[in-house]
């Protein structure tokens, strides 16, 4: 992949070896553990996995780069892959350790890899993730502000999620143009609310988000192509105002609507 390439990618390599640790630190890969490393570009994580991690799968889609990885890091096991199509579902968790993933996420693939990450939960422990300030705080946000929407709502169902750093352009080759920040997210064993159609419910949800200017009644009325007399009656019976905005509930109540709905 030319340079040109990887910046159409928004791919800037960590070159700060104390923010590399701290990303590290923050899930401590102990030799029992297998770390699947996104995007490793020129190593500055790699080398801090390699030493303490007791297995580390590279996935990087440059050629020219995995080429590099692999001679300079003998033991790990470089995969030349998409990260936003790799099978995520099939890693094989340690007997007696930990799935780990950690990355160093390109800023225009950064959403769609999540969201295969998310939707292969089951195979994964903890994740550390870098990505756009904006985006890892959409999805760490609580609910009641502008930044909290669907990508919120449909991360947090599964996983607890936080902003561990926050990391300044100078900390990256070329700097980037926005600021990082590292996304902590530690896989919940189940969704955090009940949910009798888990479908359903991100249908819900993402209908609710789709016209957030709306009332709550409005947006899924519209979205879900049901009447808004039925979406009134269903958030009242769900013990929501139907005329309060998306932006104000709660996992929870957006559970219970949808059951209702």
């Amino acid at each position: 992949m030319r340079a040109t390439k990887r910046r159409a990618l928004g791919q800037h390599f960590l070159r700060d070896a104390g923010v590399a640790r701290a990303i590290v630190d923050l899930v401590a890969p102990t030799a029992a553990d297998l770390v699947v490393e996104i995007g490793p570009g020129e190593g500055a994580l790699t080398g801090e996995l390699v030493r303490r991690a007791g297995r580390v799968v590279a996935l990087e889609i440059d050629r020219g780069l995995a080429g590099r990885l692999s001679a300079r890091f003998p033991s790990i096991e470089v995969v030349e892959a998409d990260a936003r199509v790799w099978e995520y579902g099939a890693i094989a968790r340690p007997r007696d350790g930990r799935a780990l993933v950690v990355g160093n996420l390109p800023y225009s693939v950064g959403k769609p890899i999540l969201a295969a990450l998310i939707a292969a939960r089951t195979a994964i422990d903890e994740m550390v993730l870098m990505l756009q300030r904006e985006v890892a705080e959409r999805v760490a946000a609580p609910p009641g502000g502008k930044t909290y929407g669907s990508l919120s709502v449909l991360s947090q169902l599964y996983c607890d999620a936080r902003i561990a750093l926050r990391v300044p352009p100078g900390a990256f080759r070329p700097p980037p143009a926005v600021e990082s920040a590292v996304l902590h997210l530690r896989v919940l064993r189940g969704p955090r609310v009940a949910l009798s159609d888990e479908r359903r419910f991100h249908a819900v949800v993402r209908a609710a988000f789709a016209q957030r200017r709306k009332t709550l009644a409005n947006a899924l009325a519209a979205g879900l192509g049901v009447s808004l007399a039925v979406v009134r009656a269903s958030a009242t019976t769900a013990g929501v105002d139907p005329g309060r905005r998306a932006e104000t509930l709660s996992i929870l109540e957006f559970a219970e609507l949808a059951r209702r709905l």
